[in-house]
């Protein structure tokens, strides 16, 4: 599977605002340069292969989120963090050490899914992703250990240690949910990449030259304005149309494979129904926009996205 291209980070692009946000936005610099740790690549990549090897088969789609639509791990992230910050709240009230306790183990018990998705999304990530990602991880391995640590302490009847360590772990899941807004919505992991399509096109017909000139069942790349698209003619002259740039990652579908009915990302694998753009495979959980197409009477290929506008 080709790996896409690697994109220039923002802050390796030398500008004349890099010392003003240093200086004026200390937490968003400090956090962008999470993603020039090419250091973190020597352990990213084997645990990269790790993850992609796990035996999951259909599981992998389910932790992707592709059956909800959009990512499924920042939902699971949901309940470790409303049972610990539960916890948390019972430690400051006297008499409520048992239940801070059955709350502090249920987080740590539902910790364990909302990290799996998180890996399963990781591992199909750009590289700059990857770097704040494993950073990401790291800190809420770190909140996990002491919020086990604190249902140990806890059970032990040494609930001054299991309070202390829980504030911790608190702190450490904070900074860990701080890195995944910053991975989701800086870096852009795990949004529909194909969401601005219908906003940047007229609801017209659009004309894209002469059907003669696509070759049959091979996928071809034609730009509507800024909008790339996908074409495949098959056999009878039917055209099938989608956006070209994966819902994913943004991956050129047109450099995909063809086959059953279907197109591959040729980043991560993601594969597309040509007749209407369904996800039928992730890590993609969103489906691509299918544009309708129509051969006018000079035999000019033209197509239309519905919705847009």
């Amino acid at each position: 599977m080709r790996l896409p291209l690697t994109r220039r980070s923002r802050s390796d692009a030398a500008s004349p605002t890099t010392a003003p946000a240093r200086a004026e936005v200390p937490l968003v610099w400090s956090l962008d340069r999470l993603e020039q740790l090419s250091a973190l690549d020597r352990v990213i990549s084997p645990l990269q292969r790790v993850v992609q090897a796990l035996p999951l088969g259909p599981a992998r789609d389910v932790l992707h989120g592709r059956q909800l639509g959009h990512p499924l791990h920042p939902a699971l992230v949901l309940l470790p963090m409303g049972t610990w910050l539960s916890g948390s709240l019972l430690d400051l009230l006297p008499g409520r050490e048992r239940a801070a306790r059955t709350l502090v183990g249920a987080g740590v018990l539902t910790a364990g899914p909302a990290a799996l998705a998180g890996w399963v999304d990781w591992a199909e990530q750009h590289e700059q992703q990857k770097r704040t990602g494993l950073v990401h991880a790291a800190t809420n391995i770190a909140a996990l250990s002491l919020y086990g640590g604190s249902w140990l302490a806890r059970s032990r009847g040494r609930y001054r240690i299991g309070r202390s360590l829980g504030w911790a772990g608190l702190c450490a899941a904070g900074v860990g949910g701080l890195l995944g807004g910053h991975l989701a919505y800086r870096q852009g992991a795990g949004p529909n990449k194909t969401e601005p399509v219908p906003h940047l096109l007229e609801p017209d017909w659009y004309d894209l030259g002469p059907l003669r000139d696509l070759p049959t069942g091979r996928p071809v790349r034609r730009l509507l304005g800024e909008v790339p698209v996908l074409l495949v003619r098959e056999e009878d002259d039917r055209v099938h149309a989608l956006a070209d740039r994966c819902s994913h990652l943004s991956g050129p579908l047109s450099d995909g494979e063809i086959a059953d009915g279907c197109v591959t990302c040729p980043w991560h694998g993601s594969v597309f129904r040509l007749s209407d753009g369904w996800n039928v495979k992730g890590p993609a959980t969103a489906p691509q926009p299918c544009f309708e197409t129509r051969t006018a009477a000079d035999g000019r290929l033209q197509v239309r996205l519905p919705g847009a506008g």
